[in-house]
């Protein structure tokens, strides 16, 4: 199927990363122009994704690099892995977290926004993660249910402007994953299946919006 991403411009946030690689991968082999934003400029325009000034810089080097913006994927938060799980109920962990990934989320999002109105086209996607449908972990739940509502929130705002807004939610990221799904969890899922969704997501041919995604199985015993 042919996605329609030729000389697309799409910007990966943490484009070099486990998740945010296999997606510039993908882009790129359905002929997308992909632009990688991260703190270092040697990787394609820099950004730091924190900081609302070199956000908006970011974007107004991209465009005056390729002259459009049509896509964007953030997948640019720290990893569950990096966390410390006995302080999962600290605020200062859970505040932190927040802001790394819902907080960035958003940030990048209202600056490719007006550029995308503009053109009267955009597809924006988050990578939030399974621990949104958890509890258990204060931190998980709250740093990717939080990514999720803001997502949705922008997403009902754009209804009817050409700009589409979704998340896609994986639960364990491996190179390898199991068919297995237990109980209360959600299934596994690979960098690539990820990343497959993700170009639907930012093709043309895709008109979901508002839409919390989950890749492998969606936590099994939950509804």
């Amino acid at each position: 199927m042919d996605l329609q991403l030729t000389n697309r411009v799409v910007l990966v946030v943490g484009g070099g990363g486990f998740i945010g690689s296999a997606v510039v991968d993908r882009a790129k082999a359905e002929g997308a122009t992909v632009v990688v934003a991260s703190r270092s400029e040697s990787t394609g325009i820099q950004m730091d994704a924190s900081d609302d000034a070199s956000v908006a810089a970011g974007i107004v080097a991209l465009i005056k690099a390729h002259g459009r913006l049509d896509a964007v994927v953030v997948t640019a938060a720290p990893s569950a892995q990096t966390l410390d799980s006995t302080r999962n109920s600290d605020p200062a962990q859970v505040v932190e977290a927040f802001e790394g990934k819902a907080m960035t989320f958003l940030r990048i999002a209202n600056a490719a926004i007006p550029v995308m109105q503009a053109s009267g086209f955009g597809r924006i996607v988050g990578i939030s993660g399974q621990n949104a449908f958890l509890t258990g972990n204060i931190t998980g739940s709250v740093r990717n249910a939080a990514l999720n509502i803001t997502a949705k929130n922008l997403a009902d705002g754009l209804a009817g402007s050409g700009v589409t807004v979704n998340t896609v939610n994986p639960g364990t990221v491996t190179e390898t994953p199991s068919s297995t799904v237990e109980i209360g969890r959600g299934g596994e899922s690979s960098p690539t299946q990820i990343a497959d969704l993700v170009a639907f997501l930012i093709s043309p041919l895709s008109s979901l919006s508002g839409e919390t995604i989950a890749v492998g199985h969606r936590v099994r015993g939950i509804v």
